[in-house]
């Protein structure tokens, strides 16, 4: 129990730091109103949350720490729903509701459209 609560631990803090620097860097080429950082976040984390279901499913030998350092602890703290919803707040609030609804509809869509490609036959 200790070694998967430590797995989890050390997983999403770095999976936090590394959103932290997608945001930052997204931010050096990016300007527009459509939170591309976050988007690129929540899709790159549904990607290896997706390509690990898929990689674990046939890696039965590797210690169950390794799944909760990547799926639940690295990809739980790369991928962010709070900041998706605060952001999509500050784009209604601001009467940007088309960004907004587009935010929504891409990120969901496009979440779950990698995670049905990449597991559709787990």
């Amino acid at each position: 129990m200790i070694y998967a609560a430590v797995a989890i631990f050390l997983g999403g803090g770095l999976g936090s730091l590394a959103r932290w620097i997608i945001s930052k860097s997204t931010l050096a080429f990016y300007s527009g109103n459509f939170p591309l950082g976050t988007f690129l976040s929540n899709t790159i984390s549904s990607t290896l949350l997706a390509a690990g279901v898929l990689f674990f499913s046939y890696r039965t030998d590797l210690s169950e720490n390794w799944r909760f350092f990547l799926l639940t602890g690295f990809c739980g703290g790369f991928s962010t729903f709070s900041t998706f919803s605060f952001e999509n707040f500050e784009l209604i609030k601001t009467g940007n509701w088309n960004m907004a609804i587009l935010n929504i509809l891409i990120s969901v869509v496009c979440c779950i459209v990698l995670m049905f490609a990449i597991i559709k036959n787990k």
